[in-house]
């Protein structure tokens, strides 16, 4: 059974005690080189904490840490306390002596293992210790939470050491059988993992006191025998049941095990890549073999069994790096055996290029390495220094890193589904996770790119300089970034860390990847741009500000649903003096206008850019610039659509830096922000106006998406403001908009179904009419007049008729009040305001609805339009008797009934377009409008006859 020191038990030729005994000492002896190693890489307040925590457990000694009551399950399985340990304990209490357990006490505590990199070439002064408490499994409930806190108040006492310690609680018959309720050691994959974690454990664990793993014992050609061959061991006492604990073999790993590492690992490894791409490509490796996987554990006992007791060899680490050589090497993957190589020297921190006085185990495993992979000088001393890697090999390793996480991200979706192991949980899990990756890496149309994803602690500069430039094919400017401080001169002579067409998306990409800091100091050559250091400096202090390091953690919540903007940024005239002349001559313009958007007499627009900075929910980090005279329109647009969409606004600021005005401009715009928000996102939406310089911008919906039309002059505007709505839609007003003008008064006061008439006197008995209806729409003219009462009476009347018409179409209960219609009339104003309004009473004479003066009746016609039939004092002239001289017969009538023939004005007094709008859809502008154009057809036509 044994030749050469291997031992190879047969359970049907009979066991020999004495192999067991030695295959039980062979195993020991690797577990006890294992824990020296730990104990010699431990400072000593940690070595202190891991010695004494088998004792810690065997006893209830109420000064002791960890002391919950006298109740609280204890005794360690065959445990003899060492002479260091109760030296430890009597520091910390001198009154406590150790007393063994009295004859027939059962211990509660079967076995302590510390689990992970502990005594491997992994483990740093940063590692965990992550350690099983295995208990009896009859512990009750109440038992069960004593001893979890007491694993607590331990876990807190070693905190207070500077030793972070994790227990886990562990009942090995129902860990065998695949239950358990904590994560046990691989955080909260550890439900889904029960083989692969199992493989682990076996591979890393460290008994501390206690029972061995019965699985020691099972030789690796009988693992898909396991249970049969423990069951003889056991039956035909072999070894004692009181000796060993069976957690359970690792002869099948499930297919969809492999994929919940994998998701895990690479969940890790966005933040921190190094230290997953080893695990990645053991799963890789893994998978490439189901379902025959031969396990690392299973390597590891077979060396054992053969006598193959190198301790270097057989650490952890080592095994893991000789089984992913072998994988890479049949693949003829030599970049990625590189890249696993550097993974493993960071893990091992240990710094071959600087003589040690001291050669301990670590250094002795990974000096032999480096002799394998024929590292030489240069590159040992370029990894040594990995925390003062700048940005270009942060960049080049930054590659490798994403390309092999994004290769293992479709790896393990395509083994997944090849094995069809991908279930509803695991796909989502999937879709998360390939947010998570396309968040993290992936490159868009302005997004900042994040190039240090754990690789370098610190990439800060403590000078920059700043130059602009025009590129030499198309003259354009751009911004470009370099190290240190360099004259113009010696600029051509280096090439920059970044350029960029614009400022900030430099200055947004050296913040976010830390390259610039709060210490970092710049040299500037602006080129032709109007940017000053004092510009340059707030610029970075306020990125720094609004998008402090490190960012929120990503959610999952936030990534189960499409990326949203949660802050936005805007930075007003970044380079840009908006007033040039004025600054030279350090002179302002003297106007009342003092509207960014429209400043001085000159009406100008101070707001010739905006960058914007957007962080969203999935912490990318987006900059867009606008420029030019529609700059703000732009963003306004963009700003309200996102905003719709996605049913909330982003956390909004606005910053303006610049040589002239920068306060009163970045307060303009995020009023202007802020008001256009509430009023177009309100409920019902609300449309928006605006005014730029001597133009007018109106802001709606349309097809969910804010419409943005230019009108640009006054003309424009009151062709806009008459049109026709197919619903009431409220009309608001920007606070510099139409200033002085009757208009600022008219249109706040539009009501949902109400008509309001406006009228304003003006010299040489001229008047200005101007009307609001039922839908918000405004129709105005201006004409002549003699006294009020002439001027408001005959459009009353008008008006009159036509509410009667409406009201006869609507049910009796829902007849037209007489408070539908309002008057007003504008007057200069008395406190130094150019104008006011006053409401006025309708005139109680002259509106009898039976008074038909001039009436008009439309009906469809064909191309020429609707035929129109007049009466006057109810006699009918129609087109089919007058044809185009209808309107001269009818002004023929109305002079003759006048004294000496009178040319002054007609007006049609009602309207009936029931023919031509059956449904009654039209609105009153439209009455109107269609009441002016006949007005105006009789009067021409009476003016000709007079």
């Amino acid at each position: 059974m044994q030749s050469h020191g291997e031992i190879q038990p047969r359970i049907e030729e009979g066991i020999d005690r004495k192999a067991l005994n030695t295959l039980r000492k062979r195993f020991m002896a690797v577990n006890a080189t294992r824990l020296r190693r730990v104990l010699q890489t431990l400072p000593t307040r940690q070595y202190n904490v891991l010695q004494l925590v088998p004792l810690l457990f065997d006893v209830n000694y109420p000064l002791l840490p960890g002391f919950v009551s006298r109740e609280t399950p204890c005794g360690l399985a065959s445990f003899e306390p060492e002479t260091a340990s109760l030296q430890i304990a009597q520091n910390l209490t001198r009154s406590f002596q150790y007393r063994r357990h009295p004859a027939g006490f059962t211990p509660q505590i079967q076995a302590l293992y510390l689990m992970g990199s502990g005594g491997t070439i992994g483990q740093s002064d940063q590692s965990d210790l992550d350690i099983w408490v295995c208990h009896t499994p009859d512990l009750s409930a109440t038992q069960r939470d004593e001893l979890s806190r007491k694993c607590q108040a331990i876990s807190d006492w070693a905190a207070s050491q500077n030793c972070e310690a994790h227990f886990h609680l562990v009942d090995p018959i129902s860990f065998a059988q695949g239950a358990r309720d904590n994560a046990l050691g691989i955080e909260d994959c550890g439900s889904t993992q029960h083989y692969l974690l199992l493989d682990e454990f076996y591979r890393t664990a460290i008994l501390l006191g206690g029972r061995f793993p019965l699985w020691w014992l099972v030789p690796v050609y009988e693992e898909a025998r396991y249970a049969h061959y423990t069951e003889q061991l056991i039956t035909k006492r072999f070894i004692r049941t009181a000796d060993s604990l069976d957690f359970g073999h690792v002869a099948n790993i499930p297919a969809g095990e492999f994929v919940g590492a994998g998701l895990w690992q690479l969940f890790k490894g966005i933040d921190s890549p190094y230290k997953s791409v080893l695990k990645l490509l053991l799963t890789e490796v893994y998978s490439s073999e189901h379902p025959q996987v031969r396990c690392l554990s299973l390597d590891f006992k077979q060396a054992i069994f053969a006598g193959q007791l190198d301790e270097d060899e057989l650490d952890p680490y080592v095994m893991l790096y000789r089984r992913l050589e072998r994988y890479l090497l049949e693949r003829g993957e030599s970049e990625r055996l590189e890249l696993v190589r550097r993974c493993l020297y960071i893990k091992a921190n240990v710094r071959l290029s600087r003589r040690s006085g001291m050669m301990d185990w670590k250094r002795n495993i990974m000096e032999k390495l480096v002799r394998e992979w024929h590292w030489g000088p240069r590159q040992l001393q370029q990894m040594d220094d990995r925390t003062q890697w700048r940005i270009r090999e942060v960049s080049a390793e930054r590659r490798q890193l994403v390309n092999e996480l994004t290769h293992s991200y479709r790896l393990l979706s395509q083994f997944g589904r090849s094995q069809d192991v991908i279930n509803q949980v695991s796909a989502r899990d999937l879709s998360l996770l390939g947010r998570r990756l396309y968040a993290a890496f992936e490159r868009k149309a302005g997004k900042i790119e994040f190039i240090n994803p754990g690789i370098s602690p610190d990439l800060s500069e403590p000078v920059l300089t700043i130059t602009q430039s025009l590129s030499a094919d198309e003259g354009e400017p751009y911004w470009s970034l370099y190290r240190g401080t360099l004259n113009a001169q010696e600029l051509a002579d280096h090439l920059p860390l970044k350029r960029s067409r614009q400022l900030l998306e430099l200055l947004a990409w050296g913040q976010r990847n830390g390259v610039i800091d709060a210490a970092t100091r710049f040299a500037l050559h602006p080129g032709d741009s109007a940017l000053t250091e004092y510009e340059l400096n707030s610029l970075v202090q306020c990125l720094r500000q609004q998008f402090p390091l490190p960012l929120p953690a990503l959610t999952e919540t936030a990534l189960s649903r499409a990326s949203e903007p949660c802050k936005v940024l805007l930075l007003v005239n970044i380079g840009l003096d908006p007033l040039p002349g004025n600054s030279q001559k350090n002179l302002h313009l003297i106007s009342s206008h003092t509207d960014a958007l429209g400043y001085s007499g000159m009406r100008d627009n101070l707001i010739l850019s905006i960058d914007q900075v957007t962080l969203n929910s999935w912490n990318e980090l987006l900059v867009h610039q606008y420029s030019g005279e529609e700059a703000c329109m732009q963003a306004l647009q963009d700003y309200l659509t996102s905003g719709r969409e996605h049913q909330r606004l982003p956390e909004l600021e606005v910053r303006c830096f610049c040589r002239n005005r920068a306060s009163a401009i970045a307060e303009r715009v995020e009023q202007l922000f802020r008001d256009a928000s509430a009023h177009l996102l309100s409920s019902p939406p609300e449309r928006f106006l605006l005014q730029l310089q001597n133009s007018y911008r109106a802001l709606e919906w349309q097809d969910e998406q804010i419409s943005m039309q230019i009108l640009a002059d006054r003309d424009q505007l009151l062709r806009y403001l008459g049109k026709p709505q197919p619903r009431y839609s409220k009309l608001a007003l920007d606070n510099y908009a139409l200033q002085g003008q009757d208009l600022a008064l008219i249109l706040p006061q539009d009501q949902p179904g109400r008509i309001q008439l406006f009228y304003r006197l003006k010299p040489q008995w001229q008047a200005e009419i101007s009307l609001l209806d039922e839908r918000g729409a405004l129709w105005s003219t201006r004409q002549s007049y003699r006294d009020e009462q002439t001027l408001l009476l005959p459009l009353l009347r008008f008006l009159q008729s036509i509410r009667l018409r409406r009201q006869a179409n609507q049910p009796l209960d829902s007849s037209v009040n007489e408070d539908d219609l309002l008057v007003y009339a504008i007057l200069p104003a008395l406190d130094g305001n150019p104008l006011r309004i006053e409401q006025r009473p309708l005139p109680r004479g002259g509106m009898d609805p039976d008074i038909y003066a001039v009436q008009a009746i439309a009906e469809p016609g064909g191309r020429r339009g609707p035929r129109v039939t007049i009466f006057c004092d109810h006699r009918e002239f129609s087109e089919l008797e007058y044809g185009e001289r209808l309107f001269r017969e009818v002004a023929q009538h109305i002079l003759s009934r006048r004294r000496n023939r009178e040319a002054y004005p007609c007006y049609i007094t009602d309207l009936d377009l029931s023919a031509v709008d059956p449904g009654g859809r039209m609105q009153t502008v439209q009455y109107l409008r269609y009441r002016q154009q006949l007005e105006t057809a009789l009067n021409n036509a009476m003016q000709a006859l007079s």
